[in-house]
């Protein structure tokens, strides 16, 4: 069943080597193609005003990754590695050149998974408050789980998808409204459990599939934005420290990356402060 969502683009699909169908929205042309990578539960329209930001300079793909929106929901593993093969299939399959990778939170994650096993995927990397940064011990890691769980945030309860959503904002979050209709539009069609079901492996494969120890291999163009006032990276109550650190820290471990961080944001800033991010894309892209 397909969700009663009102995308303002064209939807295209095409089945990859696992049979799972891929969803995704291909608009704009340019010199480069970025590829764009939500983060946990969300969609390709949580990457709306970047394209239409940015599709005028650069041919703008963003997918719904497997489990999400309006692509396959399956059996899958869900693993950061199961989603980087879905990232390198696709952009072969559609024969992609010049590719930038763009990803947020765990899509960021994703994108960094996807070049450490393709190195040959893409020319460039943007990462929009990136996970991987931030480390976990096992213990750590534990608890993380555990906390995720209390608190229930990706419940099937729109309450819950509303809380999650506006805590990745600092300012105005009734500006996620759009956001949130559609995100619980799709939820409605998961079986029973499904959805958190997925959820929950997302997490995992997170936490279960560290990246910070070989951040120094990704020798790509990097940039790298987060928002000052992030209240999801880092988790406060295991790491006490700034977002900042975590970003500077993570950066500085990757060759070819530069660093900037936007005040008066949250985890959700390609979105909150869009124009702002528009044009440190642009200006990385020339």
């Amino acid at each position: 069943m397909n969700a009663t969502i009102n995308y303002p683009y064209t939807i295209h699909n095409t089945k990859l080597s696992n049979g799972c169908n891929i969803a995704y929205v291909d608009e704009g042309t340019g010199p480069k193609t970025l590829v764009f990578i939500h983060g946990l539960a969300t969609y390709a329209l949580s990457w709306r005003k970047n394209i239409e930001g940015l599709k005028n300079h650069h041919r703008c793909i963003a997918l719904d990754l497997p489990g999400n929106g309006l692509s396959d929901k399956g059996e899958y593993t869900y693993s950061m590695s199961f989603f980087a093969e879905v990232v390198n299939e696709l952009v072969q399959k559609l024969g992609l050149k010049n590719v930038c990778l763009v990803g947020h939170s765990m899509g960021g994650q994703i994108a960094l998974t996807t070049l450490l096993n393709h190195p040959k995927c893409a020319e460039k990397l943007v990462l929009s408050a990136p996970a991987g940064f931030e480390t976990f011990t096992t213990v750590e890691k534990d608890i993380y789980k555990r906390a995720i769980q209390f608190f229930d945030l990706f419940s099937t309860e729109e309450n819950s998808l509303r809380q999650a959503v506006q805590n990745s904002f600092y300012n105005s979050p009734t500006q996620g409204e759009d956001m949130i209709r559609d995100l619980a539009a799709i939820m409605k069609t998961y079986k029973p459990n499904v959805y958190r079901k997925m959820i929950d492996a997302c997490i995992a494969g997170m936490l279960n599939e560290p990246v910070f120890d070989r951040l120094h291999t990704i020798k790509q163009p990097t940039l790298v934005m987060y928002g000052e006032r992030d209240a999801l990276i880092p988790n406060k109550l295991l790491h006490p420290v700034t977002t900042r650190k975590i970003a500077e820290t993570g950066t500085a471990e990757m060759p070819n990356a530069r660093l900037h961080m936007i005040p008066q944001c949250g985890h959700f800033l390609q979105w909150e402060k869009a124009d702002v991010a528009n044009g440190y894309i642009l200006g990385f892209l020339r």
